[in-house]
């Protein structure tokens, strides 16, 4: 193995845009990258990290060029971005390690899609939740893979963890 393969030739920039549009500004400059014939290897829209799409690219000059006149982009942020910054923003970790009791959720599949419910019980080793629907009349226990649920909000513990 040569010493030139462990530093990758392309860079990694961040783009701050209007937060909540970030798709749509991904998708204008994959479009205006097309047409142009831009060299821009790769855009990484983040879903925990609002305001930012990264971009790869062989020098800032070619992401400007992206980036200009597209709306919804704010401006590059000055610098590199190191792949070990954006790694977290990769790997997704499972839905499962998120999960604790008493945690609410929303359904996102199934018979039961849109309606919000309160987490009884996790079992981590077939990745199912146990819940109870909050909307329901009456309480039914319900058994759901991890993921068809999507976490609201965090369960509130009383020794101040969350």
């Amino acid at each position: 193995m040569e010493k030139n393969e462990e530093k990758p030739s392309t860079k990694i920039f961040a783009v701050r845009t209007t937060t909540g549009q970030e798709r749509n500004v991904a998708k204008l400059v994959a479009s205006k990258i097309d047409m142009k014939k831009i060299p821009i290897k790769a855009i990484l829209v983040p879903e925990t990290l609002r305001g930012y799409v990264f971009i790869e690219a062989n020098g800032p000059h070619f992401v400007e060029e992206a980036i200009t006149g597209i709306k919804h982009v704010r401006s590059r942020v000055p610098g590199i971005i190191s792949f070990s910054e954006i790694e977290r923003y990769i790997v997704r970790k499972p839905i499962i390690e998120e999960l604790s009791e008493n945690d609410i959720v929303e359904v996102i599949g199934g018979p039961f899609k849109g309606m919000r419910a309160k987490i009884t019980r996790v079992e981590r080793a077939k990745e199912e939740v146990i819940l109870e629907l909050l909307e329901a009349t009456f309480t039914l226990p319900i058994t759901v893979h991890s993921d068809y649920v999507k976490l609201v909000e965090k369960a509130k513990s009383e020794s101040g963890e969350t």
